[in-house]
């Protein structure tokens, strides 16, 4: 098992992780005509915002409660009032997730209070469903924030068991923050396959997957309808992805009696083995055919790419379950993983990393384990170019933010096809690295020719004619 190591610095110079706040408004954007609302100051909104437009590379509606110096000291439930009714007014939207940031936590308000007391004073907030979690900036990461945010969406919205709920063909589906919307796509035509309706919580397949709708729309473009999120009880079984999202499974049991299976990962051949096998025990059918010839593309593709991953010494930086994921393939690959940076710790994955310690830091950790192990990839999102740059070794753009890079909502690494893809990314990443081989690489190689002379004597050097 890993041995994890927290760093205690006075500043951070190149932070690795995002804040909680925009892991619990990435899910609230999975949320059919949502609309993500941030209880703080206006700036905090502002830096998340900057973000996931630079990385999604769409309008994202992510709104403010913009509290300033008045509401910081005697309390900022008048500002979500506000915001609440402006936001229904103008915008429509049939769910509201509000995020709170450290400036309401450290001040110690009852959000959660508060919003009920708005809420029975304001009967025209009836129509919207407003859900609330606690994600202060200074507590856990995206994954963290995500996982908050899923969980109080279950909490508030899913209907409970009970004896008039008949299950129906339905799977559940949490997945972890570290999911593209590709990846997302790729899971929902897995289980459909099966014969199932998968309803998946949050869906950024459709709201954050690059497409223009046909009009303007003020809210997300797409996700999980709240029919879909209220009938969660019908299925006959959840999948969640990621340890992060193990509490949020746990939860849905608890409220539906649906049991649950939580993947750490769905990257690599034996975790989308053991996802195909799970469906086709509950659906009672046969493995597609289509998902059988996927599986022989990627075994191919293993045997192909494992030249080019053996050897390899790769640093990688990530938040917990997606470092996690990338390690197990890498070293499954035939790679080492030769430093590891999260961005949290208390991940229980962190300790099942094939390495022997995992350091919860930053950007600069990864930059100085890099240094000192002779890495030759960085793994890591777009923050670490500079780093790349000044060790010279070549940057693979992993998690969020990616801001450099396109198409970044259709890369797909669950999965068969996606593993595949992925082993093929790498490869030809190491590929634009190696070394083109000239005829100098050949010359110490090449013995001298042996010259014998008219008197029988062997000599070295050129031929000549004597």
């Amino acid at each position: 098992m890993a041995t994890i190591i927290q760093r205690r610095k006075a500043a951070s110079l190149n932070p690795l992780k995002s804040s909680a706040p925009l892991g619990a408004a990435l899910a609230y954007l999975g949320i059919e005509k949502g609309i993500p609302l941030f209880h703080g100051a206006q700036g905090c909104t502002s830096f998340a915002l900057v973000l996931s437009v630079r990385h999604f590379k769409e309008a994202i509606p992510l709104q403010t409660t913009a509290m300033d110096e008045v509401a910081t000291v005697l309390g900022g439930a008048s500002n979500l009032e506000e915001a609440l009714l402006t936001l229904v007014r103008r915008m429509k939207p049939s769910f509201i997730g509000v995020a709170t940031t450290a400036l309401v936590e450290t001040r110690g308000e009852d959000s959660e209070g508060d919003l009920r007391l708005i809420m029975e004073r304001n009967p025209e907030l009836a129509e919207t469903k407003v859900v609330l979690a606690s994600t202060p900036d200074y507590a856990g990461a995206l994954e963290e924030g995500w996982a908050s945010a899923t969980t109080a969406i279950i909490n508030s919205l899913v209907e409970p068991w009970s004896p008039s709920i008949r299950a129906f063909q339905q799977i559940n589906v949490l997945p972890g923050v570290h999911q593209t919307p590709a990846d997302i796509e790729a899971l929902r035509e897995i289980i459909e396959s099966f014969g199932f309706y998968p309803v998946i919580l949050p869906d950024i397949s459709y709201s954050l997957d690059g497409h223009i709708a046909e009009s303007w729309v003020p809210t997300s473009l797409g996700g999980t309808s709240l029919s879909e999120i209220a009938n969660m009880a019908r299925a006959v079984h959840t999948i969640a992805i990621g340890e992060h999202m193990r509490a949020p499974a746990d939860t849905l049991t608890a409220v539906t009696g649906v049991p649950a299976t939580v993947f750490p990962t769905l990257t690599g051949l034996e975790p989308s083995d053991r996802l195909v096998s799970l469906l086709a025990r509950l659906s009672l059918r046969p493995v597609p055919g289509r998902l059988r010839r996927q599986r022989t593309q990627l075994v191919d593709a293993m045997l192909d790419g494992h030249f080019h991953f053996g050897g390899k010494r790769v640093a990688i930086a990530a938040d917990p379950d997606l470092l996690f994921s990338l390690a197990q393939f890498f070293s499954g690959m035939g790679a080492s993983i030769v430093t590891a940076i999260a961005s949290t710790g208390g991940n229980r994955s962190l300790q099942h990393i094939p390495v022997e310690t995992v350091v919860v830091g930053d950007l600069v950790d990864l930059e100085d384990g890099a240094a000192q192990a002779g890495a030759d990839l960085l793994v890591t999102h777009s923050h670490g170019r500079q780093a790349a740059a000044r060790l010279g070794v070549p940057l693979m753009r992993v998690g969020f933010p990616i801001f450099d890079r396109l198409g970044v909502s259709h890369e797909e690494t669950v999965g068969y096809r996606g593993t595949r893809s992925l082993i093929f990314r790498v490869a030809n990443q190491f590929l634009d690295e190696s070394h083109a081989c000239g005829p100098e690489d050949f010359e110490s190689a090449i013995p001298a020719p042996v010259i014998i002379t008219e008197e029988g004597r062997h000599a070295s050097g050129t031929f000549a004619t004597h």
